[in-house]
């Protein structure tokens, strides 16, 4: 099963190349990360292929390409220190992003998927992240400003609240809803306001207001 398991994440890691991640570094981590360990058993199988994979109460884990490429988005080249994520899941970006930020502050709204993400993070002893069981729409004041913002589900209009959190020439990247589909986008927070760059059509899970116990 190992060998199966090895050759199936080296032939992602050069799709991933095929699919424009150029970024060494996240290529890299990528390479590191055992996905299969923030999935369900029986999927283990599936852990290297390049696709959502469902993760309990109608949540996903997204793809390595996407996980990839949203990771390559909010780092470019810039020194970037304190990270956002929207949308802890099962922590499988959360974890790749504490490898290229020094602190990872991670929001979930379901509290049975918060608590397994806590002992996976325990689990790779990554004390850069700071877990919060709460609403996403609402951030955190606590931790804020941040250098970047991602946000790993769709919501309808960009969350005003998330843009004050985010530090001046900080960047977000999300799924954005917009004339009945789904766009990946890139916003900058300059002194003169956002800038905002499409990158490519997407499918994420909604994002929701409120918290689930």
């Amino acid at each position: 099963m190992s060998e199966i398991i090895n050759h199936k994440k080296n032939q992602l890691i050069n799709l991933l190349r095929d699919k424009g991640i150029t970024n060494e570094k996240v290529i890299s981590i990528m390479e590191k990360i055992p996905r299969e360990s923030f999935i369900d058993p029986a999927l283990k199988q599936m852990a290297y292929d390049d696709d959502a994979l469902p993760i309990g109460h109608n949540q996903t884990i997204s793809s390595p390409s996407i996980v990839a490429k949203m990771s390559q988005i909010i780092i470019e080249e810039d020194k970037m220190d304190k990270v956002l994520e929207i949308g802890t899941g099962c922590s499988y970006q959360t974890v790749v992003l504490s490898y290229l930020f020094k602190k990872v502050v991670s929001i979930e709204r379901i509290k049975s998927l918060y608590i397994k993400s806590k002992k996976i993070v325990s689990d790779f002893n990554r004390n850069n992240i700071k877990l919060i069981f709460g609403d996403g729409y609402m951030g955190s004041k606590i931790d804020a400003p941040f250098d970047a913002i991602i946000i790993t589900a769709a919501p309808n209009e960009i969350p005003k609240s998330l843009i004050e959190q985010l530090k001046t020439h900080g960047r977000m990247i999300m799924p954005l809803n917009k004339n009945g589909k789904q766009i990946l986008i890139r916003i900058k927070n300059t002194p003169k306001g956002i800038i905002l760059k499409e990158i490519d059509d997407v499918l994420f899970v909604p994002m929701l207001k409120g918290i689930i116990q």
